[in-house]
């Protein structure tokens, strides 16, 4: 009884040391944080019913290696590509639009270029430009080279062809 105990235990530690989570904000509090204190900002344009935003909430950002370099280096923020709340930016208010049986968010349709696609990750720099949009579910090892291209500024100097041939991974 005592080895089923402490196997359970290492077990429950192992799990826990190993699931960290990216510290998601919202874009209204990573815009006040990037006014202090400057800082790339990565978006995961998301909906409740998508399945791959689902694993990759499970899967890529609970990485230990991804969510704490994405934590490190962004400011983190989840977006329901179909909120209902306003959202100001640029001293614009973007709105829900219903539209069929369910809508989206202007801000979302902003983002990503009117393509509603879920996931997106969106990359914005210290000034709050739109730097990228990457399309669909990203695995850890694809994550990893993306989020080390935008938080390095890689993307001022080389071509993301000629970065991913001498990537170093680190998962």
């Amino acid at each position: 009884m005592k080895k089923i105990s402490i196997l359970f235990l290492l077990s429950f530690l192992a799990f826990q040391l190993h699931a960290q989570e990216v510290n998601w904000i919202s874009f209204e509090k990573a815009v006040e944080l990037t006014k202090e204190n400057p800082k790339p900002m990565l978006i995961d344009v998301y909906t409740d019913w998508c399945g791959y935003c689902k694993k990759m909430d499970r899967i890529t950002y609970n990485n230990s290696i991804i969510s704490s370099y994405i934590n490190e280096n962004f400011y983190p923020v989840k977006l329901d590509g179909e909120q209902k709340e306003d959202i100001i930016f640029n001293e614009y208010t973007f709105k829900y639009k219903a539209s069929g049986r369910t809508g989206y968010h202007e801000f979302a349709a902003a983002l990503l270029n009117g393509k509603l696609s879920y996931p997106t990750t969106v990359f914005m720099n210290k000034k709050l430009e739109l730097l990228d949009r990457v399309p669909g579910y990203l695995t850890p090892r694809i994550m990893e080279q993306v989020v080390t291209f935008f938080a390095t500024e890689k993307y001022k100097t080389e071509t993301w062809q000629d970065f991913v041939k001498t990537f170093k991974s680190n998962l």
